[in-house]
């Protein structure tokens, strides 16, 4: 009897079904909601092949949500931060370098 154990522990991910987590599981649940709505939504309106290609396009982002992740960062996470960086805190960042030892020799020398 072989147990795997995670080299970086703060790597382990909890499984629920199927070897999905909660959040990936969740997610694919409502791709899945997400497609049957929209296909009994416009099942009257349109031909089959389009229904089912509308189904897909409908449901994949709502799937990837649970599976998305970069630098750590779940989608929404991912989200905020970008919109934080490139829509509200947007604009040039200058670094302007202080030197706190010459101001306190400048004070030190004006004092003398």
């Amino acid at each position: 009897m072989e147990i795997k154990i995670n080299k970086e522990i703060r790597a382990y991910r909890e499984t629920l079904f199927f070897g999905l987590s909660v959040r990936q599981f969740v997610c694919s649940v409502l791709a899945v909601g997400a497609a049957v709505g929209l296909y009994f939504s416009l099942s009257r309106v349109l031909d089959r092949e389009t229904v089912s290609w509308v189904c897909i396009v409908g449901a994949a982002p709502v799937a990837a949500a649970g599976f998305f992740q970069y630098n750590g960062l779940t989608l929404e996470r991912f989200l905020w931060a970008w919109l934080k960086s490139e829509v509200i805190m947007a604009g040039k960042r200058v670094w302007k370098a202080e030197n706190y030892y010459e101001e306190a020799m400048k004070r030190e020398v004006k004092k003398h």
